[in-house]
């Protein structure tokens, strides 16, 4: 970690690599924060929104996850506002396959043509001519999941899409994307409380590609007092959402966490976490709690 004179950095969390070519510090910053309650309409402090999203360079993030639906349009509209022109080296990553039709709802809409909607509105309000890594929100039930990759796979063709990401996949619409398409990361939920996603986590190790725990810093009854988790955060002396996403960063080579959050101090705090290193022991028993 970094000396105690000086501010921690994404870099502390180590680098990866997405698709061959894209270069990234192992801690992401995600965007869905940025916006209103229930991820629906503006931010209550547009200004602080931009802020953090600034601060998130600053601390060496330079990677960023958004997607068309947080807002929906807004958190895409505010990272350009903020950030463009872009920083070289800058990877912003977004989304499209959902529909929004109220705070919370989040209906599903993989039809080729929704999809090459969303990304053309995606490339005009992120500024883009290209976007580094487009991703699948969520299969759809009622489209074929081919005809959904297909169509990313087709957009890729055109030069619009640089590399193709799956978000909420089990393991096999993993394998048959792959059949499609090269497929360079997966945005699964996963965190200490919530592993359900651990045979995607193994396929992507398997395959090599960045795997994106979303919801990355849910600690829930892990954090009770007493418990194995809060001794361990006092033994650093740090909050036990900087200890799960310690664990996070130790459990897998390809994880690539992307925790959100629409305040600095937050986002301070989680970089701050990312440069924890746990030992052995206390790794082995934070694994056990799932």
């Amino acid at each position: 970690m970094s000396s105690s004179n000086q501010m921690p950095t994404a870099a502390d969390a180590g680098t990866i690599t997405i698709g061959g070519d894209l270069h990234v510090n192992r801690l992401g910053y995600g965007a869905m924060r940025i916006t209103g309650a229930g991820v629906w309409g503006p931010p209550a402090n547009r200004e602080e929104a931009k802020a953090v999203l600034r601060r998130a360079l600053e601390l060496g993030i330079n990677f960023i996850d958004t997607a068309d639906s947080y807002g929906p349009e807004v958190s895409e509209t505010l990272i350009s506002e903020a950030l463009y022109p872009y920083p070289q080296g800058l990877v912003i990553a977004t989304k499209g396959g959902l529909e929004r039709t109220g705070p919370g709802e989040w209906p599903p809409n993989g039809r080729p043509e929704h999809l090459r909607e969303a990304l053309e509105g995606s490339l005009r309000r992120l500024r883009l001519e290209r976007i580094d890594l487009y991703q699948l929100h969520r299969p759809d039930p009622h489209v074929p999941y081919e005809d959904s990759v297909g169509t990313l796979a087709q957009m890729q063709r055109e030069g619009k899409i640089r590399h193709i990401g799956l978000s909420n996949v089990t393991p096999d619409q993993l394998t048959q994307a792959q059949k499609i398409v090269r497929v360079v990361s997966v945005q699964n939920r996963y965190n200490l409380t919530d592993r359900e996603s651990e045979p995607v986590l193994e396929a992507c190790e398997r395959l090599d590609i960045a795997f994106l725990p979303w919801f990355p810093l849910a600690t829930g009854e892990l954090a009770r007092v007493g418990g194995a988790l809060d001794r361990i955060a006092q033994k650093h002396k740090r909050a036990p959402a900087q200890i799960a996403l310690a664990w996070l960063l130790q459990r897998s080579r390809v994880m690539l966490p992307i925790p959100g959050t629409g305040s600095v101090k937050h986002l301070e705090e989680n970089v701050a976490g990312a440069g924890i290193r746990l030992s052995r022991e206390d790794f082995d028993e934070l694994s056990r709690l799932g």
